[in-house]
């Protein structure tokens, strides 16, 4: 099988050596799918924790009313046959999603979410972000409290379908609020892909002066077919951190227009070829699962290398190579 190819020109910025991607597939992947059997998301948690994946977002305790395609999310956990090599976490709303991750146990640690701007904030969880914010403090208090650390995901950070444009100051101002409450790492999140690389620059480059030494994970959606390109721009200004879901697969049932994820294998795929370490060994891992979660899902996947395979195979036939 061909690799990475460790003799190549290096590239006009440094990169990061390897970088971590927290698998979202089971939870964002599959929070706008038709619901899916409790053994078959258990089935698909426990088999990207064999992939290599260090991280893996496991399920979402929000209302089975909003979210029909997330309920169930004890029985699910209960069944994944867990990795002692991979930390998992548990997305929260507020106070009673916590008691109810807490209560099943077993998470490495426990995320919450909030939105940057009060559009889509409002549609999202009905309240506006001040509000919002009463519910994820209690929610990181409850947390900390049983000695979980807490993660925010901070959507709308580079744009709302509502509202337009979210100033990156206050986004910077939210996230400023989040750590007073006792967050320790931020995700900066493109709901709908309204994020380019120059917008990814100045934003994380805001990040950095402000909060030096906070982990920062940035979560992007493919929406309008930018997001290999702000990974590769997030990675130029040193972010190691990223949220991937497998096949593409995700987006917000609230926010209009929302397109997949940047697909797990097609990022694994380009990080390999620049030798740069995910921790996945084998990216025919990853197209396996991806394999079962189209039978499942019952429709194709977003992902191009599903689709197209990885750029060293070669196609069977006479004359092609």
């Amino acid at each position: 099988m061909e690799g990475p190819v460790s003799d190549r020109p290096s590239a006009p910025t440094a990169l990061p050596q390897r970088v971590t991607i927290r698998e979202v597939g089971p939870r964002d992947g599959l929070q706008s799918e038709r619901p899916l059997p409790v053994e078959v998301r258990a089935r698909l948690i426990s088999a990207l924790s064999r992939t290599g994946l260090p991280k893996v977002e496991a399920v979402s305790f929000v209302s089975p009313k909003k979210v029909p395609a997330m309920a169930g999310a004890a029985e699910v956990w209960r069944l994944v046959e867990r990795n002692p090599g991979v930390r998992y976490s548990a997305l929260v709303p507020n106070r009673k999603g916590a008691e109810a991750a807490l209560e099943v146990g077993g998470f490495d640690y426990l995320s919450v979410f909030i939105a940057a701007s009060d559009g889509y904030s409002l549609h999202n969880v009905g309240k506006p972000v001040a509000e919002s914010l009463r519910d994820v403090g209690e929610a990181v208090a409850l947390a900390l409290e049983a000695g979980l650390p807490v993660d925010a995901a901070v959507s709308t950070s580079f744009g709302d379908p509502f509202e337009g444009d979210v100033p990156p100051e206050q986004v910077l101002d939210l996230v400023a609020r989040l750590l007073d409450l006792g967050i320790s790492s931020v995700s900066l999140a493109d709901t709908t892909g309204m994020a380019t690389p120059t917008r990814v620059w100045e934003l994380v480059g805001r990040f950095r002066a402000r909060f030096p030494g906070v982990p920062l994970n940035l979560h992007f959606h493919d929406t309008r077919g930018t997001a290999m390109a702000n990974v590769l721009a997030a990675m130029q200004v040193g972010v190691d951190d990223f949220d991937a879901s497998i096949g593409g697969l995700g987006g917000s049932p609230f926010a209009p227009g929302a397109g997949g994820n940047v697909a797990t294998e097609d990022l694994v795929h380009m990080l390999m070829d620049m030798g740069v370490e995910t921790g996945v060994a084998r990216l025919e891992a990853l197209l396996e699962v991806a394999a079962f979660l189209r039978e499942q899902v019952g429709h194709e996947l977003r992902s191009q290398v599903s689709r197209a395979g990885p750029r060293w195979w070669r196609a069977a036939g006479e004359g092609r190579s």
